[in-house]
C-alpha cells in the first residue's frame, strides 16, 4: 500500500471506529514512542476500543499529509463528547478537541514506528480534571 494511502486507511479506521482496521494499516510489531499507547498492533487495537469507547461520536479530520522518503507526517483534529470512561476518566459529557501530530516510519507496505506530539493536558483540562490556564474554573 502507498505511504498515503496507509494514512489515509488510519484516519477510515478512526471514523468508522473499528479497530480491528488496524490490521490493514500496522506492523504486527508496531513501534510507538508514546506514553499512553504500547508497542505492537495488539496494545493499538486496544487503545483504539477504549477511546471509541469514551468518544463514542468521534470525528477525526486529517488537515496535512507529507510524504518523504520512508516516512509521512501527518496533522489530525479529533472531535467528540466524552460518554464513557476515557484513559481512567469516567464520562463527563464535556466536549473534547484534540490535535495531533503524527510521524510514520514506513517499512514493507505498513506503519512500523511511530511519534506524535499532542496535547494531552487540554484535553484533561476540557474533562475537568485539570485546571485551565487562562483562570477559568475546571469543569466540574
Amino acid at each position: 500500500m502507498e505511504h498515503r494511502a496507509l494514512v489515509e486507511t488510519y484516519l477510515e479506521m478512526l471514523n468508522a471506529h473499528d479497530p480491528d482496521l488496524v490490521d490493514r494499516f500496522l506492523a504486527e510489531d508496531y513501534v510507538n514512542h508514546n506514553v499512553v499507547v504500547a508497542d505492537g498492533r495488539e496494545a493499538n487495537r486496544a487503545f483504539w476500543a477504549m477511546f471509541f469507547a469514551g468518544l463514542p461520536d468521534v470525528t477525526a479530520t486529517m488537515e496535512d499529509i507529507i510524504v518523504a522518503g520512508d516516512r509521512v507526517v501527518g496533522r489530525f483534529v479529533y472531535r467528540g463528547t466524552h460518554q464513557g470512561e476515557l484513559m481512567g476518566i469516567p464520562a463527563t459529557g464535556a466536549t473534547v478537541e484534540m490535535r495531533s501530530i503524527d510521524i510514520w516510519r514506513v517499512e514493507d507496505g505498513l506503519l512500523a514506528e511511530h511519534w506524535d506530539e499532542l496535547n494531552l493536558m487540554e484535553v484533561f483540562q476540557q474533562v475537568g480534571v485539570l485546571p485551565r490556564l487562562d483562570g477559568g474554573a475546571a469543569r466540574s
